[in-house]
C-alpha cells in the first residue's frame, strides 16, 4: 500500500498575519465606541443613583411626617463629593449624624463628571429638602423648583449636551431625569 503523504497542520505565517491585521482594524474601530459607551454609563449611573436617593428623600418624608432632605457630603456645596440622605428629627435643617435618621450615604462619583445644581442645590450649603407632604421645600418654608446637572468634563462642548442628563424637581415633590435634545435645550 502505498500512503499518500499527509498534509501539513496548523497556520502559515501569512494566514497569520491576515487575521492579526483583521484584528487589529476590528479594536481600532471597537475602542472608541467602548470609551464612550463606559462614559455614558457612569454619567447614567450617577445621575440615577442622586435620582433614587431623592426619591428615597422623599418617601422617607411622607413615611416618617417628619422634613427629609438630601445635602452634599460634608453639607458643602460639592455634590460630586457625594451625598446624605437623611429624616431631620431634631428640626434643625442641617444633617448631625447622631441626632438624625441617616438613610443612605453615596461616595464620591467617577472624575470627569461634574455636578451643578440651581436653586437649594446650588446654595452654601447645598441641599434637597422635602416636607411631610412630599413638596420640594427651602428652609424658609417656600416652595422652590429646582434642577441638577450632571455634565461629563472631559469631552468637547460641543459634544456635552449628549452626556449631558439633568435631574428636574418641581415644587410639588414631583421628581424626573432627562437628557437634552440641543445644546440650548435648557429644559429638557
Amino acid at each position: 500500500m502505498m500512503r499518500r503523504p499527509s498534509r501539513p497542520q496548523g497556520f502559515t505565517l501569512i494566514e497569520l498575519m491576515v487575521t492579526l491585521a483583521i484584528a487589529a482594524i476590528l479594536m481600532f474601530l471597537a475602542v472608541p465606541s467602548f470609551v464612550s459607551y463606559q462614559r455614558n454609563a457612569q454619567l447614567t449611573s450617577a445621575a440615577n443613583t442622586l435620582l433614587a436617593a431623592i426619591n428615597a428623600a422623599r418617601g422617607e418624608a411622607m413615611k416618617r411626617g417628619m422634613s427629609a432632605m438630601v445635602v452634599p457630603t460634608g453639607n458643602g456645596s460639592d455634590w460630586t463629593e457625594g451625598w446624605v440622605v437623611f429624616v431631620d428629627k431634631n428640626n434643625n435643617r442641617e444633617y448631625i449624624n447622631t441626632d438624625d435618621i441617616t438613610v443612605l450615604t453615596q461616595t464620591k462619583v467617577p472624575s470627569g463628571i461634574s455636578i451643578t445644581g440651581n436653586g437649594t442645590a446650588a446654595e452654601s450649603p447645598a441641599y434637597i429638602m422635602f416636607d411631610a407632604a412630599g413638596y420640594s421645600k427651602k428652609k424658609n418654608g417656600s416652595f422652590g423648583n429646582l434642577s441638577i446637572s450632571f455634565v461629563r468634563s472631559d469631552l468637547a462642548a460641543a459634544d456635552g449636551y449628549r452626556q449631558t442628563r439633568k435631574i428636574k424637581i418641581l415644587s410639588t415633590g414631583r421628581v424626573r431625569m432627562c437628557t437634552p435634545k440641543r445644546a440650548d435645550d435648557e429644559n429638557c
